[in-house]
């Protein structure tokens, strides 16, 4: 067994098959946005499959969180390449992505409603499954990397501040504190051997990943002006809103809007639609470019420009995981750097505490059949060991049942 907070037993390499299996079902029970997201990456390959320790799934969620891109999109991403290479992360990223994907493309066409008084109650449901699931997510991690008041004072700090300043400020500011107070204490973390992290790729492929960023970056908008390509213009669009975007998805929205090729083509109706529709769905925010894309070509390149708009959008974020992984464990077996690191980690509990508060409390919970449906869940969880998809299907039926019975879903509609 491992030590609490040290690596696990090292795993044997699975095949990408198991890794897309895995992943396509978080894809299609993960709601409640990128906080929510990283709860559910945590139950799942931390607590139940135990293919990475709370300290290196830490490590990996502040790396993320300090590149820019989809931050559970591209932990889901490493932990797929950490799990099974190229293929394995690959796989994480086409089964975690393509379900929401889909149901947005089907949603914008009307072939699929999100209303009515059964969805509404299902929606209620989920979030208050989300409740559950990242306060399951952020006690446990607070357990293993705050187990000592200097920690936890520095993971209380990085919740004040990022509640403060909401958003990428706050959150990148919590992690900078954290790693300064890491290095000012230097307290036990300075003494243990480093767990090694396998990046999956080597230090040249790293190089390469951000030598294909950079090029791209500057070229295709080169290539749009000198060809006026609408399909190059098209990537170049959606690759430059993926690869300016810190914070999570919920950033991209005034990036997307912003770039006239896309403007041009698409409503301010539709942009609002297709974004309501995508925060009431699992799975990440940056599918949004899918129903985008597909919206912007006529009916018979529609699929073709969606496709092109998802890659397009996701692809800078991956290329920066790629680069940064194979250095990452480099720089952090340093002990200066893990004292940083222990920091940092401590830091991350308290964004994922700021960001249970709100916005997942405040919108999960919004009356009584909400805060019965999160507790039930913590006990699924927490007592019966249930995995998190068994919660997210009981909480949608719950919901369900509350919508179809008419009770209150709000504090204000119970009597």
């Amino acid at each position: 067994m491992a030590s609490e907070g040290g690596s696990p037993p090292a795993p044997e390499h699975a095949s990408a098959r198991e890794v897309f299996r895995v992943f396509l079902r978080l894809g299609v029970t993960s709601f409640g946005g990128p906080i929510a997201h990283i709860g559910y990456f945590r139950e799942e390959f931390v607590a139940r499959r135990r293919w990475i320790s709370d300290t290196q799934y830490a490590e990996l969620v502040a790396l993320c969180q300090f590149l820019p891109g989809p931050a559970s999109s591209q932990v889901g991403f490493a932990l797929g390449l950490r799990r099974a290479g190229p293929m394995g992360a690959l796989a994480a990223w086409v089964a975690f992505t393509m379900p929401s994907a889909l149901v947005l493309v089907l949603a914008g066409l009307g072939m699929v409603s999100l209303g009515g008084v059964v969805g509404h109650g299902v929606l209620m449901g989920l979030k208050a499954v989300a409740v559950a699931v990242v306060a399951h997510a952020v006690w446990g991690m607070a357990r293993t990397l705050t187990p000592d008041v200097p920690r936890m004072l520095i993971a209380v700090a990085g919740a004040g501040l990022a509640l403060v300043l909401p958003g990428v400020l706050g959150q990148l500011g919590a992690l900078a504190v954290g790693l300064g107070a890491g290095l000012l204490w230097r307290g036990e973390e300075d003494g243990r051997e480093a767990a090694h992290v396998e990046a999956g790729v080597s230090r040249r492929t790293g190089l390469a990943a951000l030598c294909v960023y950079v090029v791209l970056l500057l070229a295709l908008p080169v290539l749009t002006a000198l060809t006026q390509d609408k399909w190059i213009s098209l990537a170049d669009a959606f690759y430059r809103a993926g690869a300016l975007v810190f914070g999570g998805g919920h950033v991209v929205l005034p990036l997307l809007q912003g770039e006239p090729v896309i403007a041009a083509s698409i409503s301010q109706e539709q942009f609002l639609a297709g974004y309501s529709a995508a925060q009431a769905i699992p799975g990440p925010l940056f599918t949004l470019a899918a129903p985008l894309g597909f919206a912007m070509e006529p009916a018979g390149a529609a699929p073709a420009a969606a496709a092109l708009a998802l890659v397009a959008i996701f692809l800078p974020g991956l290329l920066l995981v790629v680069a940064a992984l194979p250095y990452w464990d480099l720089v952090r077996t340093h002990p200066v750097a893990r004292s940083a690191m222990a920091g940092a980690n401590a830091a991350v509990v308290g964004i994922l505490l700021a960001a249970w508060w709100t916005p997942i409390l405040t919108t999960g919970i919004t009356g009584l059949p909400s805060l019965v449906i999160a507790l039930g869940c913590v006990l699924l969880l927490v007592v019966w060991k249930r995995p998190a998809w068994i919660a997210v299907l009981v909480g949608a039926l719950a919901g369900a049942v509350v919508g179809v019975s008419g009770m209150g879903l709000t504090w204000g509609q119970v009597h």
